[in-house]
């Protein structure tokens, strides 16, 4: 596959990488032996960045995938986040630097490594100055147990205080062919600190696939409570999807490599993360690299499917507070 770097003294990352999210939680059960599998033939197939969380599943997702990569740590570019804390009474934001380095410790153990690749800050604690987490998580640098820092979902003032501690190799956030508004400030703010873009929910929480699972969404799928998969908001966004769907199949593509491959085409710092629970379509994700778009192509998704035209927003899925934070 091919590579692409995050920011200018960054990590190699393969074009597309591979979320976990969906394999602890957030869409229903999932099989941990089919989940190993997709891990391992993610892998197989090129895909080298693998991205997870210590909150996601409560540290399940990291034992999940430490138990996939086993035997091929040196084929993974291993990313993985601290500061959402699930727990019995709920989820909780923390960025304190005392406790910092206890997050890296637990999750280095549940991974089963000795270092972390990228590390971030899952969300800016607002108790705490982004700052000063910055430089907690830099002492984890100088003690070799991760390589490159990054941050979720901070906004451009948030960019710029961190980056003034320790270089940012990457900012991780939700951009999709249905999703845009982080190209108004965020990525701006990124490309004038020579930060990497790492987009999750690439595919538009699956509706860019046009595959939407039949009826309404099952208990434990978090999809119930957007906004964009509801009413007539989803009967917009679908008429949407059906455009990108005529668009894929003159290209011979299907509708979810196009969405991804128009990701790549917005630049050689994005490294898309799209998760799934299948092992087909982890093939099928892989592919999209090598896909693409003419500016024919893009100038077609730009009538067919515009920003303006999606329906819905993300403030039933708590961007920046604790209610229901990824």
């Amino acid at each position: 596959m091919r590579q692409r770097i995050l920011g200018p003294n960054g990590p190699t990352s393969s074009a597309v990488g591979l979320g976990g999210m969906g394999l602890s939680q957030a869409y229903g059960a999932a099989d941990d032996d089919v989940s190993v599998q997709v891990i391992r033939d993610a892998l197989d197939l090129g895909v080298t960045m693998i991205d997870t969380a210590m909150s996601y599943g409560a540290g399940h997702n990291e034992a999940l995938i430490g138990r996939a990569i086993a035997g091929r740590r040196d084929e993974v570019l291993l990313a993985t986040k601290f500061g959402i804390v699930r727990g019995p009474d709920g989820v909780r934001l923390d960025g304190r630097p005392d406790h910092v380095r206890g997050h890296c410790d637990a999750s280095l153990q549940r991974l089963g490594v000795d270092r972390i690749d990228l590390y971030y800050l899952h969300r800016v604690d607002p108790e705490v100055p982004v700052a000063e987490t910055v430089g907690a998580m830099a002492e984890l640098v100088s003690a070799g147990k991760v390589a490159h820092l990054g941050l979720c979902e901070a906004d451009p003032d948030q960019l710029d205080q961190a980056a003034a501690v320790h270089p940012i190799a990457a900012v991780q956030f939700e951009w999709s062919l249905s999703w845009r508004e982080p190209e108004d400030r965020v990525i701006p703010a990124a490309r004038r600190l020579g930060i990497g873009l790492v987009p999750y929910s690439p595919l538009g929480r699956g509706l860019l696939t046009g595959a939407l699972p039949a009826g309404p969404f099952p208990e434990g799928d978090f999809r119930r409570g957007d906004a964009r998969f509801a009413g007539e908001n989803l009967d917009r966004n679908l008429a949407l999807v059906r455009a990108v769907q005529r668009i894929a199949g003159e290209r011979g593509v299907t509708p979810g490599q196009l969405a991804l491959a128009w990701l790549l085409a917005q630049g050689p710092d994005v490294v898309p993360i799209p998760g799934t629970r299948s092992r087909a379509r982890v093939a099928e994700n892989a592919v999209a690299a090598a896909v693409e778009l003419s500016p024919a192509d893009l100038a077609a998704l730009a009538r067919s499917a515009p920003r303006e035209a999606w329906q819905g927003d993300r403030r039933s899925f708590a961007a920046y507070g604790t209610a229901r934070t990824r």
